[in-house]
């Protein structure tokens, strides 16, 4: 069979921008400035560099030159080291197809408020618009009711907007990253000027920053240190092992990997002084102290921050550069994640750029129908905890397993240096082999045990299982059947 050409990056800067913009997203936005906030302010930042170290920037490297080396999607990469390992890749890239699903409807709910923002529809009452008008929240997850079609229309437009950034792969990605990339970048260090002006901006700040350095002794907080690290620069989706794979044969990966890993955590960072400096405002305005209107998640970005927008001088402005900011960053992720899910369909039964891409794009957004009913925000929370708690640890770990003795963590580190300015020593390979596997069976481990004693969220049992634990079931079993059929490039 004919070894089918593969398409190029059109210049080293495109390829940093899309893998930058894959990293950059809403957990930049809303979770880690909540995470920050919850688990020790600026003593924080210690697990999360800690984590980026021994874990995010040597991962974002063995991804970077498996898939370079390989020059194939992550099925196709993990099937060259052993066609016995190719499951993993199907597994990973099925982790983020779990996880676009539910992201483009975030996306969706970030297009009704852009619009909303014009008029400031939301009102005074922004808690009873997001819950009660927007999503018309039920009182239980299997209160289901049927999907709400404003919900179902901007999924559709969200969708279609996937489709055309990723409809000639790389080529299209690699034009389309210099707007949502430097976009949200722009508009970000508007609000972080614009907050950092506002009165009791200060307190929002020393709410961020102030160390408590009693919490790193909580297992929880390293926890939440390498999830975030995980989430946050894209390893174990598969979407940068497909993503180098496009790149051409002389390209730097140890260099690449590092102004990646750090234009991401930078980003987190400056992220978290525009959200706390607005917040810090708004406890000024209400009387009250910051940590009463410290929210995480959805509420920060479709409750807080409306009630903010509302008090600014030119509301309707900052409220559109927000959500448009939003929606940027949400769109950069969501075609990241599609694209390296169009790659691995793509080299293993060899359809068409196009028709994979709509395909893909077709059954996503059937699955995400389940979001957008009126319980959708439940479900939504019970897939990403599993998501990122238990998919993307497994990923790691059985990455680090793969490459550290089966392929040789050496070998592979002998072929990134030969190829990068800057060389990683021998440490790297006792991070990949040893580090890595035990952190992350630790972490599972524990977080297995803490869902084994309660279910997550207060959800029930039954809702429990079919939004997380069967859906994990269901991934490997699809994960283990796509290794063993159809056509594969040799």
């Amino acid at each position: 069979m004919a070894i089918v050409k593969r398409t190029r990056w059109d210049s080293r800067t495109a390829f940093v921008l899309a893998a930058i913009g894959s990293a950059i997203g809403l957990g930049n936005i809303w979770r880690f400035p909540y995470i920050c906030y919850k688990y020790g302010g600026g003593a924080f930042l210690i697990p999360y560099f800690v984590a980026l170290l021994t874990a995010g920037i040597p991962l974002l490297i063995l991804e970077f030159a498996i898939g370079h080396r390989m020059e194939g999607s992550a099925p196709l990469s993990f099937a060259k080291i052993s066609k016995k390992t190719e499951w993993l890749g199907w597994f990973a890239l099925l982790i983020g197809f779990g996880i676009v699903c539910y992201y483009a409807v975030i996306m969706a709910w970030s297009a009704k408020y852009l619009i909303s923002s014009f008029t400031l529809a939301w009102g005074a009452d922004t808690k009873t618009f997001f819950f009660s008008k927007v999503l018309n929240i039920s009182g239980g997850v299997f209160e289901i009711g049927r999907p709400q079609g404003w919900i179902v229309l901007a999924l559709f437009f969200c969708w279609i907007c996937i489709v055309l950034a990723t409809w000639k792969g790389i080529k299209t990605v690699g034009k389309v990253v210099y707007v949502t990339v430097t976009l949200p970048w722009v508009l970000l260090i508007i609000f972080v000027i614009r907050g950092l002006t506002l009165p009791g901006a200060i307190d929002g700040i020393r709410y961020f920053l102030t160390p408590n350095f009693k919490a790193l002794a909580n297992l929880e907080v390293w926890h939440a240190a390498y999830s975030q690290i995980f989430f946050t620069l894209t390893v174990g989706f598969g979407v940068m092992i497909a993503y180098a794979s496009f790149l051409p044969r002389k390209s730097d990966i140890v260099n690449n990997a590092l102004i990646i890993s750090l234009s991401n955590c930078a980003t987190s960072y400056i992220a978290g002084f525009a959200v706390f400096s607005t917040l810090g405002y708004y406890a000024h305005i209400s009387g009250t102290t910051v940590a009463n209107v410290m929210k995480s998640g959805p509420e920060l970005a479709f409750v807080t921050y409306p009630t903010i927008i509302n008090h600014l001088p030119l509301a309707p402005l900052f409220g559109v550069f927000f959500f448009l900011m939003l929606l940027t960053l949400g769109i950069d992720s969501a075609f990241s994640l599609t694209e390296a899910i169009v790659a691995g369909v793509r080299d293993k039964f060899r359809w068409s750029q196009k028709a994979t891409n709509i395909t893909i794009a077709g059954i996503a957004f059937v699955v995400g129908l389940i979001f957008t009913t009126r319980a959708g925000l439940y479900w939504l929370d019970i897939v990403d905890h599993f998501m990122n708690n238990f998919g993307l640890f497994i990923v790691g770990f059985l990455e680090a397993i793969f490459i550290g003795y089966i392929f040789g963590a050496d070998k592979l580190r002998k072929y990134a240096n030969n190829l990068s300015e800057l060389s990683v020593g021998r440490w790297w390979d006792l991070i990949i082999r040893y580090f890595v596997p035990i952190v992350s069976l630790v972490l599972l481990i524990w977080t297995l045990k803490d869902r084994l004693l309660k279910p997550y969220g207060g959800y029930s049992r039954l809702a429990e299982f079919l939004g997380g634990w069967l859906v994990i079931i269901i991934f490997v079993i699809i994960s283990i059947l796509l290794s063993i059929k159809g056509k594969r490039e040799v």
